[in-house]
């Protein structure tokens, strides 16, 4: 199976990419940049140069390969205007040019922010989606376009907060959410598990236009989270902001439909294992 992922040079895709080739898939990787993908030189990695909203790139990108992982996305940073032109206009170019090219499946890594805040109930995939930022509301336009798009079999990942890996991405997130209470719980996924859900999807037979959230067993509360690279609780002092990321994902899904058990259950095991 020859696949084109996109965002490989991002947090996620990146380290897909190359768990992808090493599995031995085929793996092409669309950058913006070829001189920030030194990382995927070496593993078999064929780099394409182009963009999301460079249509015509995107026509070559997608020609001869079996299926695409969309994991290119604007998200710290970016204005309403930004986050719609990439992540919704974005995903809607590069799946006109899989559908052209007859792609046979289109994997879309979205995020499980589209669900808005929960209050620790277990979101399910079937919920009503209030998201509360302009990332996961473009996400969620991205879902729906997908899907209304006829003659593409498309799924759809629902991601929590990844991390392991050598990923910085919990270190990183210490100062902006050093207000949330230290004892809500936030769904995490290893990057390993991240690649076994992309491969599972890839692999086995399940309904077309099938959401899957994706994340370990374990939510761990934030003191918890912040203690694993040696920071402290945070102190709770915006519990309002905070409310927007209150959201634990329900995996029964994923589980029952395609056999997906985390490499890592919980943090301590990613931490046990010297891969957090």
């Amino acid at each position: 199976m020859k696949i084109l992922v996109t965002g490989a040079t991002g947090k996620v895709g990146s380290r897909l990419a190359r768990r992808l080739a090493d599995r031995g898939r085929h793996v092409r990787a669309l950058v913006r940049d070829p001189g920030r993908a030194e990382a995927l030189r070496g593993r078999d990695v064929e780099l394409v140069r182009g963009d999301l909203l460079d249509v015509a790139s995107l026509e070559a990108a997608v020609r001869g390969v079996d299926a695409v992982v969309h994991c290119a996305a604007f998200f710290r940073g970016a204005t309403p205007e930004q986050a719609h032109a990439v992540n919704d206009l974005g995903t809607q170019n590069l799946a006109s040019a899989a559908r052209a090219a007859s792609v046979k499946r289109f994997v879309f890594t979205s995020t499980g922010l589209v669900y808005g805040a929960t209050g620790g109930r277990l979101a399910r995939e079937d919920d009503p989606c209030t998201p509360a930022a302009a990332y996961p509301a473009s996400k969620l336009a991205a879902e729906r376009a997908l899907f209304a798009l006829d003659g593409l079999d498309v799924r759809v990942l629902r991601l929590p907060f990844v991390y392991g890996d050598g990923d910085p991405h919990v270190e990183e997130a210490v100062p902006m959410m050093r207000g949330f209470p230290p004892a809500q719980r936030m769904s995490i996924a290893h990057h390993a598990d991240v690649a076994q859900a992309v491969a599972r999807v890839l692999d086995t037979a399940s309904p077309s236009h099938r959401i899957y959230n994706v994340a370990d067993d374990e939510a761990p509360d934030l003191a918890t989270l912040f203690a694993s690279v040696g920071a402290p609780p945070p102190d709770g002092s915006a519990a309002e902001t905070a409310r927007a990321f209150d959201i634990v994902l329900d995996v029964r899904r994923i589980r029952e439909d395609l056999g997906f058990r985390p490499e890592y259950p919980r943090l301590q095991d990613a931490i046990a294992a010297g891969t957090a």
